[in-house]
């Protein structure tokens, strides 16, 4: 199995690669395509000749796709919002496998600052209500990532406060030394939610944005990559999903931030967002999980101004 990228190309991820195939369709693929999808997985869009097309993914470390492959056939059970369909799911010698339908449709964070300001709107009222949908329906018993077990959906901490403390905190130490000027003053917001009722802990997509979601005929076909879920308070994924879809690709975010609530309020009342919910998110959103400052918008800004942008951003909160 080849397109010349390598891609599957030797070792335990060819053999698990062509077991989940083989659970799907005995056809030959005619075309292996790379994707850049999450960061625990090798990704691909396989294409026949009869057979529709159907995107692979494998990964070593099992209990992610375990994870996401349940979380999507649940998603699709119970939230309404649109995921792709799992074909198969399984482990190989070691490797973990997920099979999704292809859903055609192109890349939004490509397309989205490019909309005219209705139907940026109408978007941000949409993603707003698919969070809500995603809140209403996925309740935890505890705080942080979210693994399989017993055949559930489970989050292990039940100290929010501790669990909320490091995650913002951990977020802050990560940005680079451009934020110095500011960093205390953030890391002192924490100290207010030692004097807060742990809130109830619902589902965190903590990558839930234009830049994971297709977009075809003017409407979202798919929003992908659920890799390594969080439960956490429904704020916090309520400022990060703000940040991602209102703020990213507009200077005057303001319009796009109450579409996004009044679409979450279509399904259940708006959460109480509190500075350190927004300095947590922002903070973990301007670097990704390499170390690198996040561009944000469309054309993508650059270095210099990505920081501006996530810096003024979080001035805002002080």
């Amino acid at each position: 199995m080849t397109d010349g990228t390598g891609l599957f190309e030797t070792g335990v991820y060819r053999r698990a690669a062509r077991a989940a195939l083989d659970s799907v369709t005995t056809e030959r693929p005619r075309s292996v395509e790379a994707l850049a999808r999450g960061n625990r997985k090798q990704t691909a869009v396989v294409r026949f000749d009869d057979h529709p097309p159907v995107v692979l993914q494998v990964c070593t470390e099992q209990r992610w796709l375990r994870t996401e492959s349940m979380l999507l056939a649940r998603i699709r059970e119970r939230a309404g919002v649109p995921v792709p369909p799992v074909l198969a799911a399984g482990t190989t010698g070691g490797v973990a496998f997920m099979i999704t339908a292809y859903v055609p449709g192109e890349d939004l964070h490509e397309r989205f600052a490019g909309l005219d300001s209705t139907r940026q709107r109408a978007l941000s009222r949409k993603f707003g209500a698919y969070l809500g949908r995603l809140h209403e329906e996925f309740r935890f018993g505890g705080y942080g990532t979210v693994t399989v077990d017993d055949g559930q959906l489970v989050a292990q901490s039940d100290d929010w406060r501790g669990w909320f403390t490091e995650y913002g905190r951990a977020a802050l130490a990560n940005l680079p030394s451009e934020f110095d000027p500011i960093r205390g003053e953030l890391q002192a917001l924490f100290a207010g939610q030692s004097r807060r009722r742990p809130p109830t802990p619902r589902l965190f997509p903590w990558d839930f944005r234009p830049g994971n979601a297709l977009f075809a005929d003017g409407q979202v076909t798919a929003i992908l990559d659920w890799e390594a879920p969080l439960a956490a308070a429904p704020a916090l994924a309520a400022a990060k999903a703000e940040y991602l879809v209102a703020r990213w690709y507009s200077d005057h975010p303001a319009p796009l931030r109450a579409a996004f609530v009044t679409g979450y309020e279509q399904v259940r009342p708006y959460p109480e967002v509190q500075p350190a919910h927004r300095a947590a998110a922002i903070a973990d959103s301007a670097v990704d999980s390499n170390g690198v400052v996040t561009n944000p918008d469309y054309p993508e800004l650059d270095r210099e101004r990505a920081i501006r942008f996530h810096r003024e951003a979080l001035a805002e909160l002080l």
